[in-house]
């Protein structure tokens, strides 16, 4: 029996990092080498799920359920999962997936909206699939309040529900703490998906497994929005060294993310400035391509519109606000980090020195 059970989101979170340009052939490579690894759950859509692909979140090179196809035979063992945010797909999107031969359905809403999930998680339970509620920006909340969400998920039919640290945020203290009260209480499996921007993905997912995990997400080389994901490779090497069987061959992951993933990866997905400001700040990782080209647009600093989402509390769904961040930061209208005290105007130099000590 393994320590728990790793999907595998390069396919699906990592298509931020490439503006979901990922191809047929693409995806068919990366997951007959998941598959060949042993890794049991390929996540394959839009990085924002089903339906995402619009001027919203940006369009697919090509559609998520040719993906979904090109993933699902290329697999011989392992089974393949897809994302949905009910209000970005629907509940046709889901019946499609599932016709397209995807087995598991990952609900995900933000942490304080599990109640919108209830629909899509009883439709996948109809539908014969694997039901996994999926709580994103849980850093956000306590753990007693976050506790409270995963119940409505499950009293809904979850199979497991997830603590998603979507802005990669959370210190080993916050993951323990709100994995294990809900790994204690819940009565349902438990899962978790860390982002990378404080450095601390690999050490939030052993830390998450030690207090009760028995699903653990990473992208292969790490790939996806903002500073990155989990890197698989290493969270599989991790456990090796730890004696933690994860049913996955090691080296042959290894070779995934290196041979086919890591030649594919762009710029994004390094802990720089902007990267590390997103988990700083707790900002949604997925916010950085388009805080990136808002300040080109608007000449103003990434780093001021992140924080400035960060002070507002912004959540997914509200990516309209960065534009009217960047707007406002350009007319002077906004300078959150003057009031606060906390550094110059635009330079950056005085948060650099924060965040370096």
């Amino acid at each position: 029996m393994t320590a728990f059970r790793l999907t595998d989101s390069t396919l699906r979170d990592g298509s931020h990092a490439l503006s979901h340009q990922f191809t047929p052939e693409q995806v068919a490579s990366i997951v007959r080498g998941l598959d060949a690894a042993g890794v049991p759950v390929i996540e394959v859509s839009h990085g924002d799920g089903l339906g995402g692909s619009s001027f919203n979140y940006g369009f697919s090179k090509i559609d998520e359920r040719d993906l979904i196809s090109a993933a699902v035979a290329a697999a011989r063992r392992a089974r393949i999962a897809v994302l949905l945010l009910p209000g970005i797909g629907v509940a046709d999107d889901l019946r499609e997936a599932r016709e397209r031969g995807a087995q598991v359905a990952r609900i995900a809403t933000h942490c304080t909206e599990a109640d919108i999930a209830e629909q899509h998680i009883r439709l996948a339970k109809r539908l014969g699939m694997e039901a996994v509620g999926f709580l994103m920006m849980s850093h956000m909340i306590e753990p007693e309040q976050l506790l409270g969400q995963a119940r409505l998920m499950a009293s809904y039919g979850a199979d497991c529900v997830y603590v998603v640290d979507s802005a990669g945020a959370m210190t080993t203290a916050d993951a323990r703490a709100r994995v294990g009260l809900l790994a204690e209480r819940l009565g349902c499996q438990v899962g978790h998906h860390a982002h990378n921007n404080l450095s601390l993905a690999v050490a939030n997912s052993l830390a998450a497994l030690d207090v009760g995990a028995a699903q653990l997400d990473g992208c292969a080389a790490g790939l996806g929005a903002g500073a990155g994901n989990c890197p698989t490779e290493v969270l599989v090497a991790a456990c090796d060294k730890l004696g933690l069987d994860t049913g996955v061959d090691p080296l042959r992951v290894l070779d995934v993310a290196e041979d086919l993933v890591r030649p594919l990866r762009p710029a994004m997905g390094v802990i720089d400035r902007a990267g590390l400001l997103l988990g700083y700040a707790g900002v949604y990782g997925s916010f950085l391509l388009h805080a990136q080209r808002a300040a080109e647009r608007f000449g103003v600093d990434v780093g001021d519109i992140l924080l400035e989402l960060g002070r507002r509390k912004v959540v997914g769904g509200q990516e309209d606000m960065i534009l009217d961040v960047a707007l406002e930061l350009a007319r002077g209208l906004a300078e959150p980090s003057v009031a606060e005290g906390s550094r110059e105007p635009r330079g950056g130099a005085r948060v650099d020195q924060e965040v370096r000590t």
